[in-house]
């Protein structure tokens, strides 16, 4: 999808005293969180989608910084009239905690010492960084997210999510990521820390202050990098070729075009990233599992967002068999949730390349919009057998002009309106079933919202019950509610 750029951008910091309380047991104060966000929250604040960054991402997702070269990391998907539309949605991304692009880690100062925290900082985990998070969007009065999205360990925190706030959470999109990590992906993890912690400038995590940066990270992202990449792609990239050379050289010096990448690659990660950050960003990505008890379907079990679960055909590091995994133990605990497969040479990392597929993937799934994703469940009722002036109190007191009649069991018999309080007086009348409503216009949770607003429109209606498949009344949708998102 074609769009234009969200421009120029900053990073803004929440700056909080509250306490986050660890799984570990342990307690961060003061924290920092580092975020940006693109787009205008409405003012119902139902338009907010969540993007998570991957272990070596930011809060920058979007955009660009004055004097950059490049824009954020996923710029192929956020902007105007892109799939993450900021004309319609507000996004918002944060550095997670731990990490070092300005939320707080290790690299931060502890109020306790006033100096680096180092290998003082807390050990924390995916659940923590999502907790992190959550303080972000109780900043913004945000009560539900209309989506969060991410890939690799960002699907990991929207998994996160999903368990940790399921009444949040609406729709969610977790892509090329796996809901724990296996014993092949501790050990990549596990060696790329050790590159770094026998490294002497690591100096056991206490080198800010020495002039040297453990180079041992450099390693530890040449090695990871290699799982990010498929085979395939490297034949197409490199193949066997030489690097500044036409021969062989029968030495231990940089000769081809693949070696002389990863040099790069991981040389320039030291620049921007904090060595201390990486191990207890592998470390949260090591410990992450949402089985309990050894099963996923019971780890999933109190999910209840709309769930597109992404994989990637050629990922070895987290591959497709992981993400259906997801999606089984979703189905099994009767969650909507369905599965794609991006067709990609590029291995793990077409979560970051392939726009086409991903647009088009993404776009269905969020403007797939069902009553039940936008409906008030939280609504006032009265049964037939109460008094006139009952209801008359409950819609001054609530400001509302309709109020459902519902049986003991919750079955919607009918609906009163100021209009029917009014006809109460001009006939006398206490009784509530003489002027009660009894065929009612009513929609169900699963049918679209482009549908049901034409409905409105033709019956001039300002609002609708929602009944499920028994006709029990489960909530109200209000043209109000799916206003913003059908204007766009």
């Amino acid at each position: 999808m074609k769009g234009k750029s969200v421009g120029n951008v900053e990073l803004k910091y929440l700056k909080t005293d509250k306490e986050l309380i660890l799984e570990s047991g342990k307690t961060l104060k003061n924290i920092t969180i580092a975020y940006e966000t693109y787009g205008t929250l409405n003012n119902e604040k139902t338009n907010a989608i969540y993007v998570c960054h991957a272990l070596s991402g930011d809060a920058h997702v979007a955009g660009w910084y004055e004097g950059d070269k490049k824009p954020g990391w996923w710029e192929i998907l956020i902007g105007p009239s892109k799939v993450l539309d900021t004309d319609k949605y507000f996004i918002i991304c944060s550095n997670i905690i731990g990490g070092c692009k300005g939320s707080t880690g290790p690299a931060s100062i502890n109020p306790e010492t006033n100096k680096e925290y180092g290998l003082d900082f807390p050990v924390v985990t995916m659940k923590d960084m999502v907790d992190a998070q959550k303080i972000l969007i109780d900043y913004f009065g945000i009560k539900e997210l209309f989506a969060v999205i991410g890939g690799s360990m960002g699907g990991m925190q929207v998994l996160q999510w999903m368990v940790s706030y399921p009444e949040i959470v609406k729709k969610a999109i977790p892509i090329a990521t796996t809901s724990h990590s296996s014993p092949q992906q501790i050990a990549f993890n596990e060696v790329g820390r050790q590159s770094i912690i026998h490294d002497y400038d690591w100096n056991n995590g206490n080198y800010y202050n020495t002039n040297k940066v453990p180079k041992g990270l450099a390693i530890a992202r040449m090695i990871a990098h290699i799982t990010y990449l498929s085979d395939e792609s490297m034949y197409e990239k490199f193949g066997r070729n030489l690097q500044d050379k036409n021969e062989i050289s029968y030495n231990f010096s940089t000769e081809f075009q693949v070696e002389s990448y990863l040099h790069y690659q991981g040389n320039s990660f030291v620049d921007r990233f904090d060595a201390n950050s990486y191990l207890y960003i592998t470390k949260a990505i090591d410990y992450f599992d949402l089985t309990e008890n050894g099963s996923l379907i019971e780890g999933l079990k109190n999910v209840k967002s709309k769930t597109l679960v992404i994989s990637v055909d050629s990922d070895w590091l987290y591959p497709p068999s992981q993400s259906k995994d997801i999606v089984n133990a979703l189905n099994a605990n009767d969650i909507d949730a369905s599965y794609a497969e991006l067709q990609s040479s590029y291995g793990h990392d077409a979560f970051l390349l392939e726009s086409g597929q991903l647009s088009y993937l993404i776009k269905n799934f969020l403007d797939d919009i069902r009553v039940e994703d936008i409906m008030f469940k939280n609504i006032s009722t009265i049964k037939s057998t109460a008094e006139i002036e009952e209801a008359a109190n409950l819609m001054m007191d609530e400001n509302i002009t309709h109020i459902p009649i519902v049986s003991e069991n919750n079955k919607l018999i009918g609906i009163v309106t100021a209009w029917d309080l009014s006809k109460s007086i001009a006939t006398h009348t206490d009784n509530l079933e003489a002027i009660m409503t009894r065929n009612v216009l009513t929609c169900k949770y699963n049918e679209k919202v482009d549908k049901i607003a034409r409905k409105m429109r033709e019956y001039d209606f300002s609002s609708l019950p929602v009944v499920d498949d028994d006709g029990k009344l489960i909530g109200i949708v209000t043209t109000n509610k799916i206003g913003h998102l059908l204007s766009n």
